[in-house]
């Protein structure tokens, strides 16, 4: 299926607005029927959750089939009639419908996404054409957030409500049908979009799981990378997870008080309690935590923030990843012009560091850029409380 998709413009740059695979829709998402709440989503099933359906056949067969939905036939798994009336009766097989496509110069791809509430999310699709080609994903795990990060266009939205692992898996099944790769093993997954995932753990660790399993997409936990602005509960259960994926924490100001100035969550839990958990966790073989750093002119981006931003991670066995900031509208924030410079700071300081390549930019579906405004119900959406200790 082909869909002709609501075209997004902006002044000085084309999109492209097609979009494929059985995912894609024929016209705009403007809500959707109220869902089946007898029915439990498929897709973030694991096949243990499956055995307890008790199936007439492999609950690991059942579980390869719903994953690969490239074979699908009518929306459900290609199995025998049996076995689809037996599943039918009990699942829901909705995925996310593409709603809206925008293709960035730089040949990422912003996909806004509709869930059977008629809620919207956004994933990125980033394809990387080098000696050996693969494909990010950069996906949501709930719509809006309740960090109220200042340099983040997410914040705006405030929290509208947690994604299921169902929903979570779906986007990366919706995305890849649609844009691919048909390799699934030169697919990397970064939850590093929509909301705050270890605000969500629970949903994130089953969608990790099932995303994982080799007897469905099989995507290598060393390929996975969830990112945290500092949720300490989430961040201590993910820690002795067993199907523990990477891990990066969303620094960006190297003192408490600077970094609870521009992310609230910074007044709950301190930046030593974020490495005391930190460095605790065994990390596998060749596997480094990674240290997001947003860089802001004339706020984090000097001398001694550098020396101090050395010293944290320290010890810590982590790459920093410096980021130029992304503009948002109505953030009083600055892009730094020192991101080459303060990452040579850290190299001479002993840090392993990246300035990372931003893409997507002009096509809004940059870090710190992805939000929904339809989405923001004013009645729903909360923000993080947070009270002096």
């Amino acid at each position: 299926m082909t869909g002709r998709i609501a075209a997004e413009t902006r002044e000085g740059h084309a999109v492209e607005t097609t979009a494929t695979g059985p995912y894609a829709r024929s016209e705009p998402v403007r809500g959707s029927e109220e869902p089946d709440r007898t029915k439990v989503g498929a897709f973030g099933l694991h096949p243990d959750d499956l055995s307890r359906l008790s199936p007439p056949n492999s609950p690991a067969y059942i579980f390869g089939k719903l994953q690969r939905v490239h074979a699908h036939k009518d929306g459900m798994p290609d199995v025998a009639v049996k076995l689809r009336a037996f599943l039918e009766e009990r699942l829901s097989f909705t995925l996310p419908r593409i709603d809206a496509v925008v293709r960035s110069d730089d040949e990422a791809t912003k996909l806004t996404l509709v869930l059977d509430d008629g809620l919207r999310v956004e994933a990125v699709h980033m394809p990387r054409n080098t000696r050996s080609p693969r494909v990010t994903l950069c996906i949501s795990s709930q719509a809006g957030c309740a960090m109220g990060c200042t340099f983040c266009a997410t914040a705006k939205m405030g929290l509208v409500r947690n994604l299921t692992a169902h929903e979570i898996v779906g986007q990366v099944l919706a995305v890849i049908a649609a844009l691919g790769p048909a390799d699934y093993g030169r697919v990397n997954l970064v939850f590093m979009g929509m909301g705050e995932p270890l605000h969500n753990v629970e949903e994130v660790r089953a969608a990790v799981r099932v995303l994982s399993d080799p007897r469905g997409l099989g995507i290598a936990l060393s390929r996975i990378t969830v990112s945290t602005a500092g949720w300490l509960p989430g961040l201590v259960a993910l820690a002795d997870d067993p199907h523990r994926p990477n891990l990066a924490l969303s620094m960006n100001a190297t003192t408490d008080e600077a970094r609870a100035r521009i992310m609230p969550v910074a007044k709950r839990w301190s930046l030593a309690e974020l490495r005391e958990v930190l460095a605790r966790i065994k990390l596998r073989p060749h596997e480094k935590l990674l240290i997001s750093y947003v860089l802001l002119a004339g706020e984090n981006d000097t001398d001694a923030d550098a020396e101090r931003l050395a010293a944290f991670a320290s010890g810590l066995k982590a790459i920093v990843n410096v980021i130029p900031w992304n503009p948002v509208e109505g953030a009083a924030h600055a892009e730094s012009q020192r991101a080459a410079e303060f990452a040579k700071l850290l190299h001479e300081r002993g840090a392993l560091c990246t300035v990372r390549r931003n893409r997507g930019r002009d096509a809004n579906a940059a870090c710190g850029q992805l939000v929904q405004a339809d989405s923001a119900l004013p009645s729903r959406k909360r923000r993080l409380t947070v009270s002096a200790r």
